[in-house]
C-alpha cells in the first residue's frame, strides 16, 4: 500500500523532467512560421533588433518596478510586448539553427591557441 504513493511521486517527477527537457513549440504571440522564409542575414538583423527591444523593455520594466504601482504597470504596459519579443527570439534561434546559420554561440575563433 505504501509503494503506490511513492511510485506515483517518482513517476510524476520523471514525467515532469521529460516535458521540461523538450523545447516548447507553443507560442501565444508569435507566429511559428514567421521567419521560415528569412535568410541568415535577415535572421541576424532581426535577432539584433529584437535583442535591443528586449533590453529596452526590460529596463522599462525594472524602472516601473521601483515606482508605486509598478507591478500593475508592468503587466498592463510591458508584459505582453516583452513576452512577444522573447517568443520571437526563440523562433529566430530555432529557425537559424534549422538553417544552420552562424550565430554568436557557434562562431569559430580566429585566434591561434599557443
Amino acid at each position: 500500500m505504501r509503494v503506490a504513493p511513492s511510485l506515483t511521486l517518482v513517476l510524476s517527477t520523471l514525467l515532469a523532467a521529460c516535458t521540461s527537457a523538450f523545447e516548447s513549440q507553443l507560442t501565444v504571440f508569435a507566429d511559428p512560421a514567421k521567419y521560415d522564409y528569412f535568410n541568415c542575414e535577415q535572421l541576424a538583423a532581426q535577432r539584433t533588433a529584437r535583442k535591443a527591444r528586449e533590453e529596452e523593455l526590460k529596463s522599462l520594466m525594472d524602472k516601473a518596478e521601483r515606482s508605486t504601482g509598478g507591478p500593475f504597470v508592468n503587466v498592463i504596459a510591458y508584459k505582453g510586448d516583452y513576452t512577444e519579443v522573447r517568443e520571437d527570439l526563440k523562433l529566430i534561434e530555432r529557425t537559424a539553427r534549422a538553417k544552420k546559420c552562424s550565430s554568436p554561440e557557434n562562431w569559430q575563433s580566429n585566434s591561434a591557441i599557443r
